[in-house]
């Protein structure tokens, strides 16, 4: 009896011809049809949308394309074969170390790995000279398919791979890939060969627990990066020490902002000066909030029946804090880790009509998250933390208008800090609430209204909030790096949880929609990316520490005073040194990136002048009235510019 051939797979290029080919091909081989050339500048390819290399079998037809090294795409592949690599010279030298996982990262990649004792600088040095002969060996990356009883003898010696093997489902395809001597349990994509690896860097090594579980063993990660162009290589290898340079954990405690104490673990003290600065930052958002919004403030701690309406007790309980209760003696209470809830408690007060939509509400409050110690990291991970959150209560037909000004408004804020904003589009998550139907519903709405901006964005399938689709985005600082900072995310889900209600024009209740809305974030994060983005030398009106006025000698005291009163009189930060040698002053005004400085000295205090020094222009000084400089501040002030006249771009 025959068996019937296996239907060919269609697969369509970019530009419009078809390939049809057997269930099995390898990609390689499709590309070869194409063009010889074009096989031999292919790094992989991608298939329906899913980029795998050119030794994969093809096993589903649609959209056929070839990366080559122009492709983005491209760099991630490498990056994972740099990974494969790392381990290879690992394996070499240390023949003890048990290999984990090795994945491309945004910005590089790492592999993990299991020995006695940590890993040394002169160890890097060592792996970073044995990958550059695995590299110059050119050994292919071989891919083989093997069953569970070939894996399990193949890794006997791995148990982290015989335990990630053992995950695998009776469908799933198993597949190695080899490079020399190394044998990995990999899915892929990888690069045709080792030699494709030419300008990496390995960077440092850091513990991470296995499977980012605390109670497993803990593993030594090494992180690296890799590029295709070495002069791509060495402006990274720049960004990394900016980065280290502007570290808001050194920078913030030399300019005395804020500090941590392990009494209160994962929450800022925020001095006088950061506070300042975090005040100044509340104030321009209630300014920008004046029209249109309401603040309010909400309880800190709430019983369990909260969270379970909300849906947070069952899918978010594990990063929330909770609080005993004395009665009943159970963990029945829990300190807000967000402040949507409570905003809908305070929309179920009254009733409301169509005529009040949309309804905006605004706060300030602190939230807590319960983040495992291992990740709190300065001002960038925190359990305690405080942000710009508004919940927008709005019907559907006012959707597109509402984030159409929603996001004009987040852009702008942005641009007042130099910073630059991608959106991105994030989809329905694995873990979530509600039914298809209603998110078919929820995206739909979002993208449209995404859409009329007229703004470009890039999609994240799958990485909405638990309740609905969002849009956010990624702000790109000073030095080029990204950061995903404000949002926009649209609920359809907690007004059929919590009944929230309107009357329209038709005398009828109505189910309003919900929208989350943040700007900054978190207040301590954003701090961070300021202070890393300015590198410490704030704008004249966010510094908090704006004019430094420094008198000559003693007997000008009298002048000076009254001079730094005559400043702050007027709202401007001033602030009067009178100790030790000019020279001393100045050099600590600049340590302290002062925007400006002010020397009186006899002339000037004859003359009602000012010797002024800008912040980033050497001893270069101007002589202004006092007057004139005061008006040229406080118009600094008023219009939020980012740098003082004549100083640092």
């Amino acid at each position: 009896m025959s068996t019937a051939a296996p239907a060919l797979l269609t697969l369509v290029l970019p530009d419009g011809a078809t390939r049809e080919v057997a269930p099995g091909t390898l990609a390689r081989e499709v590309v070869g049809t194409i063009g010889q050339r074009l096989l031999r500048d292919a790094i992989a390819v991608s298939v329906d949308g899913e980029v795998q290399d050119l030794m994969t079998p093809i096993r589903v037809g649609g959209a056929f394309t070839v990366i080559t090294q122009k492709d983005p795409r491209a760099l991630a592949v490498l990056r994972h074969s740099g990974a494969h690599i790392l381990a290879t010279a690992v394996r070499r030298l240390r023949p003890d170390a048990k290999i984990g996982f090795g994945p491309a990262i945004d910005d590089g990649f790492y592999y993990d790995f299991e020995v006695a004792t940590p890993f040394t600088p002169e160890d890097l040095e060592a792996f970073d000279a044995e990958m550059r002969k695995v590299a110059a060996e050119a050994f292919p990356f071989v891919r083989e398919e093997i069953d569970q009883v070939a894996g399990r003898a193949r890794f006997a010696d791995d148990p982290l791979k015989l335990e990630r093997l053992a995950e695998l489902g009776a469908d799933e395809v198993i597949s190695t890939y080899t490079d020399g001597p190394f044998v990995d349990l990999c899915r892929g994509p990888h690069v045709p060969d080792t030699s494709y690896l030419k300008h990496f860097k390995l960077l440092h090594t850091a513990g991470a627990y296995w499977r980012g579980d605390e109670r497993r063993q803990m593993l030594q990660r090494i992180y690296a990066t890799a590029f295709w162009k070495a002069e791509d290589l060495e402006a990274h290898l720049h960004r990394i020490e900016e980065a280290k340079r502007r570290d808001h954990r050194v920078v913030g405690k030399a300019l005395d902002l804020f500090m941590f104490h392990p009494f209160a673990p994962g929450a800022a003290f925020w001095t006088e000066r950061g506070t300042t600065m975090v005040n100044a930052l509340n104030d321009y958002l209630r300014e920008l909030q004046r029209d249109g919004y309401a603040e309010i403030k909400t309880p800190l701690l709430y019983n369990k029946g909260l969270w379970e309406t909300s849906g947070h007790w069952g899918k978010y309980r594990e990063n929330m804090f909770l609080v005993l209760d004395a009665e009943t003696k159970e963990h029945d209470f829990s300190l807000k880790p967000m402040n949507c809830p409570s905003h809908y408690l305070m929309y179920l007060n009254k009733k409301h009509s169509y005529r009040e939509l949309p309804l905006r509400y605004n706060t300030y409050d602190v939230l807590h998250r319960n983040e495992v110690s291992g990740a709190l990291s300065g001002l960038t991970r925190v359990r305690q933390f405080q942000q710009d959150d508004c919940h927008i209560f709005l019907m559907e037909s006012q959707i597109a208008d509402e984030v159409k000004a929603l996001t004009r408004f987040i852009l702008s804020y942005y641009e007042t800090f130099g910073l630059t904003a991608r959106l991105k589009f994030a989809t329905r998550p694995e873990q979530r609430v509600g039914d298809d139907a209603m998110w078919d519903r929820a995206e739909g709405a979002l993208r449209a209204a995404l859409e009329a901006t007229g703004y470009a964005y890039e999609l994240k399938p799958g990485d909405g909030a638990f309740y609905g689709p969002k849009i956010d985005f990624d702000v790109t600082d000073s030095i080029g790096r990204a950061w995903q900072l404000g949002t926009i995310q649209l609920d359809y889900a907690a007004p059929e949880r919590f009944d929230l209600q309107y009357v329209g024009d038709d005398n009828h209740t109505h189910r309003p929609v919900v929208i989350h809305r943040a700007v900054s974030g978190s207040f301590e994060r954003f701090m961070a990316i300021l202070i890393e983005h300015f590198a410490g030398a704030f704008p004249v009106w966010l510094a908090p520490e704006q004019l430094r006025i420094l008198p000559l000698s003693d007997d000008l005291a009298e002048v000076a005073q009254a001079v730094t009163k005559r400043f702050r009189d007027a709202g401007v930060r001033a602030h009067l040194d009178q100790a030790e040698s000019l020279n001393y002053r100045i050099r600590q005004a600049e340590v302290a990136k002062v925007p400006y400085m002010a020397v009186i000295g006899k002339r000037e205090a004859e003359s009602a002048q000012l010797a002024i020094r800008v912040r980033g222009a050497g001893k270069k000084q101007e002589i202004v009235s006092v007057e004139a400089f005061l008006e040229r501040i406080t118009q600094e002030i008023a219009t939020r510019a980012l740098t003082p006249a004549g100083g640092e771009s």
